[in-house]
């Protein structure tokens, strides 16, 4: 195996936070450089203060540490870029192509650049929503990674950039608290599960939505890094299906553990969101590509969470 000296950008957020950990157990703490715009007091290994516009501090690092991998997940997500248009724009889209252009001119080796369910849009199929399918995103966020998606597949074709990436579903973890996303509801459920044993769920019973549990995202972004270049058949964003459920399926498993837990109904404006993505995601080309498997379904996800937030209380 070739040595990876890896920088992980925007390393403080919470899939930053256990991919740093993941890489680090991995390829040894010394080799995985973790990068964000202000220091979260990451200890484990080599932390560098980094805005992910500043090109020539980027190029810094990738100098200094020889690095040969990088994974990009600086972002702003959903619900801040619908107020901050413009700066949303420029963050997204120009880090993008700052760490592609290292790429093409031959700095580094292999790029990881997260994607999301948020591509999909009021037109798109939502069943079972194939590969290759209609992305008319609806929100600042969707219309960056959407844009991002395309400059990607641009930059391997026209350039050889090897670069990867997954559309994230809704993503589950015990790790860091619920942010207020339109899934952050189904890490919330948890949290009041345990705390009060009564949740008062802000989309509707039947809300369903492609989720995943940390763990697994964090696996499938690992494996796809690793797999056999010449056996991907997408470089824009693979799906990645995940578990699909709705609110009442996911308060019907924390009963199983916690039998006088109570859930009730309040619709906000999240539903309408909720109601323009997916319900569950076609996800063959991952598993044909690079032997994509999930292992987490939603009994197994539940009995963790719930075993590891009890830990933690």
């Amino acid at each position: 195996m070739e040595d990876k000296r890896i920088l992980v950008i925007g390393a403080g957020g919470q899939v930053g936070q256990e991919l740093v950990f993941n890489l680090r157990e991995k390829h040894g703490a010394n080799n995985v450089v973790s990068s964000d715009i202000r220091d979260f007091g990451d200890q484990a290994g080599p932390f560098e203060v980094l805005n992910a516009l500043d090109k020539e501090r980027l190029f810094e690092i990738v100098q200094q540490y020889k690095i040969t991998d990088v994974y990009h997940l600086a972002a702003l997500l959903s619900a801040t870029a619908e107020k901050q248009i413009e700066f949303a724009w420029d963050l997204n889209m120009n880090s993008l192509f700052h760490v592609l252009n290292l790429a093409k001119d031959g700095h580094i080796n292999r790029i990881f650049w997260p994607s999301s369910i948020a591509v999909f849009g009021p037109n798109t199929p939502r069943e079972n929503t194939p590969q290759h399918t209609t992305t008319d995103p609806t929100t600042v966020y969707g219309i960056s990674k959407l844009a991002g998606e395309r400059w990607c597949e641009y930059y391997h074709q026209k350039f050889g950039v090897d670069v990867r990436s997954i559309r994230y579903p809704g993503l589950i973890g015990y790790k860091t608290l619920p942010g207020g996303g339109t899934t952050d509801y189904a890490v919330d459920i948890y949290h009041q599960a345990l705390k009060s044993g009564k949740y008062e769920c802000f989309l509707k019973e039947d809300a369903s939505l492609p989720m995943m549990y940390m763990e697994d995202a964090i696996r499938a972004t690992i494996e796809l890094m690793e797999a056999d270049g010449s056996r991907l058949t997408i470089r824009s964003s693979y799906n990645l299906g995940g578990i699909s459920f709705n609110p009442k399926e996911i308060a019907a498993e924390i009963k199983k553990i916690i039998p006088e837990f109570e859930i009730t109904y309040q619709p906000d404006f999240r539903q309408k969101i909720a109601e323009s993505w997916p319900s569950s995601i076609d996800d063959s080309f991952a598993q044909n590509d690079w032997d994509w498997k999930m292992e987490y379904d939603l009994r197994k996800m539940s009995e963790d969470m719930i075993k590891q937030l009890s830990k933690l209380s």
